[in-house]
């Protein structure tokens, strides 16, 4: 076990948006070490993005990331034989975690010629509140809301 807990380093901030949320977004959707291929995805999609909305591509996937963010998750517990699932608060570092590997996971199943495509329409569709994205956020808090009864075997 370690004597001390290891320092997160934050990832630098990108070069088109100055936003170290962009670089964590592109870690997430890259593959086999292929960076400057998830950037261009990435920017690809946002650009995507601004003219079919006719509006700012990056505030919109702001919007979006915000929108799917969840609060709260249930958690499996084993007590006395039964396994319980307890809903429980989400640490501010893996509400953004999940909400970005939700949006790359629902936007990678999605249908459409490429993955800026995909991604594109995925963002947009969780920015009005609907989408696979969102639907996993609302069922997530429904879940959790349905335990509600056994969170008083919180730890």
């Amino acid at each position: 076990m370690r004597k001390t807990k290891a320092k997160k380093i934050a990832p630098a901030p990108d070069a088109r948006f100055n936003d170290p949320m962009v670089t964590r977004f592109v870690n997430n959707l890259m593959w086999q070490g292929k960076k400057n291929t998830a950037y261009t995805i990435f920017y690809d999609a946002i650009d995507r993005i601004g003219k079919q909305t006719g509006e700012d591509g990056y505030e919109i996937w702001k919007r979006a990331l915000s929108n799917i963010t969840p609060a709260v998750e249930v958690r499996s517990r084993r007590i006395g034989g039964a396994t319980f699932q307890i809903p429980a608060e989400v640490r501010a570092d893996r509400k953004i975690s999940l909400s970005m590997k939700w949006l790359i996971r629902y936007s990678r199943d999605r249908n459409g010629r490429s993955m800026a495509e995909k991604l594109a329409a995925e963002v947009v569709a969780a920015s009005k509140g609907e989408g696979a994205a969102f639907k996993k956020k609302e069922d997530t808090h429904r879940m959790a809301e349905a335990n509600k009864a056994f969170a008083h075997f919180r730890i």
